[in-house]
């Protein structure tokens, strides 16, 4: 099973997605992609490890998102990824954004239908403004074409606005259903 779960900055998506993942049966693994370039990010990643369960394995995946999740269906039932934007910056920087892009994809379409809930967590970037520099441009056009191909492939995925989250597309008994 895999669940998207996006919205804006400070929206509450991932405290959202580790609601997901603490209502699912372990054993479960939060998987980190952002490090700490300045102290801001620094905080926010305090923050959300003050919130975690201290219990929890974090794994720090870093650009090998596909490799490490692929290894993760051998010993966890739920995966959460935070986050799908900082994990493509990465590729970014360095200039194989797509490949790695296309190596995710290819890994969750085998973990679909397997026993490991994978949640997945990503910026919702198509709401804000369009940004003067070129190089952020093609940072959100990329990004929003991962979302995309995420929640396509996805069977439930959120919109959290607030908080609150807003079901996009729920999987009730195997069948898929729109709300």
């Amino acid at each position: 099973m895999i669940t998207f779960v996006t919205g804006g900055n400070k929206s509450g998506k991932s405290d959202y997605a580790l609601g997901l993942l603490e209502s699912l049966p372990g054993p479960a693994v939060f998987m980190a992609t952002g490090k700490a370039q300045d102290l801001a990010f620094r905080e926010q990643i305090s923050d959300h490890r003050v919130r975690r369960d201290p219990a929890l394995p974090v794994v720090e995946a870093g650009r090998d998102l596909p490799h490490a999740l692929g290894m993760a269906r051998e010993e966890y039932k739920a995966v959460l990824v935070d986050s799908l934007d900082f994990w493509l910056y990465l590729c970014m920087r360095e200039g194989r954004a797509d490949e790695f892009a296309a190596a995710l994809l290819d890994t969750l379409k085998t973990l679909k239908g397997g026993g490991t809930h994978v949640i997945l967590v990503s910026c919702e970037i198509g709401l804000s403004p369009l940004p003067a520099s070129s190089e952020t441009r093609a940072f959100l056009k990329k990004l929003g074409r991962l979302n995309q191909a995420v929640a396509a492939l996805s069977d439930e995925a959120y919109l959290v606005v607030a908080g609150l989250p807003l079901a996009l597309k729920k999987a009730e008994h195997g069948c898929i259903q729109a709300d």
